[in-house]
């Protein structure tokens, strides 16, 4: 196992799904990065993010440019493309024999400067050849995505020449004959040697053997690409078309023959036509197929596809307001209880694909993600890398930050939802300081970012491929938002976060034959048992819960296993320590849920009491009606808050938590801004001046922004 201080892990060991990954109680994923031989060892002169810079800036200030795509410029490399491998050409090979590729790693060294590594160890030392590669499409892809958009953006010639090599390098690792043509080869050797069978096995093997999260990435890229230069460079324009002819193609012999089936995962209906079974990797082809159609509408192969993917993200939606995960797009079809940061553009591309389709109900279900779901995440302390479903890796990376900004953005281009902007601003912040860690991640001066930061705060100093890719689109996306920029650039620490809280049923006083149960694993399959333990309780038990101390109402929100074949009856609950004992309502046992495509029969699905538990409650206490395998509580504000402030200015966000107004008592030094938003992130009336120690209505399942300068 690396440690805290090496690569975040690189999507190779997340892209796959539940499938194959198991997220560990305390700790993501993780895949192995070995070292660059000295002799291909190129370091830069760029350094770590500084404390200073773009954050901190006082938010009337002007806001500088934030992209740079200097270091992303460092990680590129040319590289062959080998001649006569069966099934891999590209355009114009024969007069251009090479491409470009970024290094899928970069190491920061002790002097601040980085050294390019490949994916795994060194198999062969002679040839540099990594047990994985060099490069890979996933990020050949992306980076794609960030040229174009540059390019677009700001009209910068080299990003336009990145581009075409990328889109080139891309296609090339794609199958072009024979009966797996359209899918993609994953990883790429610094010789251009393909290495379709990395190590360890990654699925599917060989990479380009069945439909891929890297096929759905080059999917994203073709659209772009096609896009971008329809007008720039008619002939590369077709042929970029005729490959995502390709690529449509296999997606069709694949998940979208299956288009309008459904499967039962732990009892829950979900859509059977995802690409490999993941809303997360079907929305990144979404993001290409949106841009695609815009392009080229007459094609109705490429509009077909787009309308029955983002059907099905459209039915990945669970939950809302006070029922577990709050509105939020779920990304794995065979787990109701896992939801992740990393690769979270389905609110992104559901809200583009809304606008391309001129579907009204998909762009409402990406804004009741963003200004419901998105908001508790915030208040709770951000995008952690999994909700299982208590917030288990609290590992927050780029990759999920980015995931955020942009779906914020898109929803609020798309619905001219102002409140939205203010999220996006707030989440943004985390690149310049206002994050776990209280440091800024990202350099404007230098294009230097992060590869995560830890779940014990400290910062992992790298800046690989997928880092600087998503720390650059979210630049981008501020670039293109000046007044969100003002706003993230602003604002340089956290100062308070109460969202989400959990308490451990093992933690409680146990009566009768109540008794703690250590599975061999906390990993279950699609979901953890929190803390690695779980209540094992039988008619007449009893547990007794200490709750932290809790300022204000409070929602409880039980998690037992609702799958358990011996579970049965309900459990009662009671809040203690207020004015009075308070009965909050029941919760299922068990509900036999069926298992259906689920990895097990483990259902650990949150349940909202009906009941509240009111300010000053100390203890809950559950009475076992029948028998129970009962894992945790989570507990909620009924207003929850995030708080945040820079150089002169602070920001709070409380967030209602139910379906009726509620009240916030404001704690502040000196007069305040406040603006309301209801729960699609919309303007309830205008910005109001109320003195510091007001109160003010936070609207039903939306939100109040409380700005001081």
């Amino acid at each position: 196992m690396r440690s805290p201080h090496s690569p975040t892990p690189h999507t190779s060991a997340l892209r796959r799904g539940l499938a194959t990954v198991a997220v560990a109680a305390t700790a993501t994923a993780i895949a192995i990065a070995g070292q660059m031989p000295a002799s291909a060892a190129v370091p830069t002169t760029a350094s770590a993010p500084s404390a200073t810079g773009a954050s901190g800036s006082h938010p009337n200030a002007p806001t500088p440019k934030l992209t740079n795509l200097a270091h992303l410029d460092w990680l590129l490399d040319t590289v062959p493309l080998p001649a006569n491998v069966p099934g891999h050409t590209t355009y114009r090979q024969a007069s251009e024999p090479t491409a470009t590729a970024p290094w899928v790693y970069a190491n920061r060294n002790a002097d601040g400067t980085f050294t390019d590594v490949g994916g795994g160890p060194i198999t062969d030392a002679a040839k540099g050849y990594y047990a994985q590669g060099s490069f890979d499409a996933d990020d050949i892809s992306r980076s794609a995505v960030v040229y174009l958009r540059d390019w677009a953006q700001n009209h910068t010639p080299s990003s336009k020449q990145h581009a075409y090599e990328l889109l080139r390098e891309l296609t090339y690792l794609q199958t072009s004959t024979g009966p797996t043509a359209g899918n993609v080869v994953l990883w790429q050797q610094h010789d251009g040697t393909l290495n379709p069978s990395a190590i360890p096995v990654e699925l599917p093997n060989p990479s380009d053997s069945a439909e891929s999260f890297w096929l759905a990435r080059t999917v994203w890229a073709l659209g772009e690409g096609y896009a971008g230069f329809k007008t720039a460079d008619p002939a590369f324009a077709q042929f970029l078309k005729q490959r995502m002819g390709l690529a449509l193609g296999s997606l069709g012999r694949q998940s979208l023959a299956k288009y309008g089936t459904t499967e039962i995962a732990n009892g829950v209906k979900v859509p059977g036509w995802m690409i490999v079974d993941s809303a997360s990797a079907t929305s990144e082809a979404v993001l290409g197929l949106s841009a695609y159609v815009k392009a080229a509408p007459d094609d109705r192969t490429a509009a077909t596809a787009l309308a029955r993917y983002a059907d099905g993200i459209n039915r990945m939606s669970s939950g809302g307001i006070g029922q577990w995960p709050f509105g939020a797009i779920l990304p794995e079809e065979n787990s109701p209880t896992f939801w992740h940061a990393w690769g979270g553009m389905e609110p992104a591309a559901l809200s583009t694909a809304a606008t391309v389709l001129r579907r009204g109900d998909y762009q409402q279900t990406a804004a009741v993600d963003t200004a419901q779901f998105t908001a508790q995440l915030l208040a709770t302390g951000g995008p952690d890398n999994g909700w299982t479903p208590t917030p288990a890796d609290q590992t927050q990376i780029a990759y999920g930050v980015d995931s955020r900004v942009e779906g914020l953005l898109a929803v609020a281009d798309a619905t001219q939802a102002a409140g939205l902007d203010q999220l996006a601003g707030a989440q943004a912040a985390w690149y310049f300081g206002a994050n776990p860690a209280g440091v800024p991640v990202y350099d404007p001066a230098t294009g230097v970012c992060v590869d995560g930061i830890n779940s014990d705060k400290t910062v992992n100093r790298n800046c690989g491929a997928e880092s600087t890719i998503h720390t650059e689109l979210s630049m981008l996306a501020l670039d293109a938002h000046p007044d969100v920029a003002r706003i993230a650039t602003s604002l340089n620490r956290t100062t308070a976060t109460d969202g989400l809280t959990v308490v451990e049923a093992e933690s409680g006083r146990l009566t009768g034959s109540a008794t703690v149960v250590t599975p061999p694993s906390a990993w279950t399959g699609s979901a953890n048992w929190s803390g690695g333990k779980y209540v094992q309780a039988g008619a007449g038990d009893t547990i007794t819960m200490t709750l932290p101390a809790l300022t204000g109402a409070h929602r409880i929100l039980p998690i037992a296993d609702l799958g358990n074949p011996a579970g049965n009856g309900t459990t009662s609950w009671m809040a203690s320590g207020g004015s009075r004992p308070t009965r909050l309502g029941s919760s299922s046992n068990s509900t036999h849920a069926p298992q259906g495509i689920a990895p097990t029969t483990v259902y650990l699905q949150p349940q909202m009491l009906p009941g509240t538990a009111p300010d000053g409650t100390t203890t809950l206490t559950a009475r076992v009606g029948g028998a129970v395998s009962l894992d945790a509580v989570i507990v909620q504000p009924v207003v929850s808050h995030l708080g945040q402030a820079g150089v002169g200015t602070s920001r709070d966000i409380y967030v209602n938590g139910t379906d009726s107004r509620a009240w916030q008592k404001l704690s502040a030094t000196r007069p305040v801004t406040v603006q309301r938003f209801d729960r699609f992130g919309r303007a309830v009336g205008g910005p109001a001046v109320v003195g510091s120690h007001a109160n003010v209505t936070v609207e039903a399942g939306g939100f109040t922004v409380v700005s001081s300068r």
